[in-house]
Formats: C-alpha cells, structure tokens, sequence
C-alpha cells in the first residue's frame, strides 16, 4: 500500500467517523427532545443600543521653547556625541 492510499483511506475513515458520530449525537438531542416534550420556546427580548456620545478633545499647542531650553538641548547632544567611539 503506497503512501498516499494510505493517507487517503485514513481521510475516508475520519470523514464516516464524523458522520456517524454527528448522526449519532443528532438521534440522542431529538429523543432528548421528545422525551421532554413540547416546549414553549421563550422570545430573546431585544436590548435597545445606547450610543456613546463622542466627547471632543481639544488639542493642546505645542510650546516653543525658549532660547536657553533651547540651548540646553543642544550642550546635550553635544556632550553625547562626544562620548562616542570614532567621534574626533
């Protein structure tokens, strides 16, 4: 038996498998069913959405910095660069 019959016949018998055990548990809910009798199946009562309103967020401005935050910054970079390798 080569391979790919071999993996073929294994799908054949999953495939009845499945069927069987569907049908199988189908004949158990419906005698489940009958032995319960009629029932009166309840309505879902609807719920109503609710909508959430969107709150409106102002937008903040940026702040340009001063001179001296400015100045700051740049002795940062500058003294970071510096510790680096290879930077002359």
């Amino acid at each position: 038996m080569s391979h790919a019959s071999m993996l073929k016949a294994r799908r054949q018998h999953q495939k009845t498998k499945k069927l069987l055990e569907g049908a199988a548990k189908q004949a158990k809910r419906l005698a489940k069913q009958a032995l319960a009798g009629t029932t009166v199946k309840n309505e879902k009562v609807k719920k109503e959405r609710v909508k959430k309103e969107k709150v409106k967020t102002e937008r903040v401005k940026k702040i340009k910095p001063t001179k001296e935050e400015l100045g700051r910054q740049d002795t940062k970079k500058r003294g970071a660069g510096a510790g680096k390798k290879g930077a002359s």
